[in-house]
């Protein structure tokens, strides 16, 4: 939604929605910590332990560099660094955001579901 109302010329919004993505973010990390400091195994305990703390830690740590990254387009965007036209630092982030998103769909699938059975 960012990139769209970036390149519309809509600022309010873009600001707008940037900063419920990077709060959506501060969220999921938050919960992720909240899970680590509540599960009943440990990165020793087995396999599973193993694969799901590296796995999910791992994840976390690039959902952490995608918030910063996001963070630094919001301030970008605030000092009018970005326009319609020129805006690569946005895009770069936004894929790269995109990729850890679509990583965390198959870590859910392998870990919450097929690892949960």
């Amino acid at each position: 939604m960012c990139h769209n109302t970036l390149v519309t010329g809509d600022k309010k919004l873009a600001i707008n929605s940037l900063i419920l993505t990077i709060v959506l973010a501060i969220f999921f990390t938050g919960f992720q910590v909240y899970e680590y400091l509540h599960a009943s195994f440990t990165i020793s305990d087995s396999v599973y332990g193993s694969c799901f703390f590296m796995a999910t830690g791992f994840h976390g740590f690039h959902v952490f560099i995608g918030t910063c990254f996001l963070t630094v387009c919001l301030v970008r965007i605030t000092q009018n660094h970005f326009t319609r036209e020129h805006h690569f630092g946005f895009e770069a982030a936004a894929w790269y955001w995109h990729f850890v998103d679509v990583v965390w769909l198959f870590l859910f699938v392998m870990v919450y579901w097929w690892g949960g059975n």
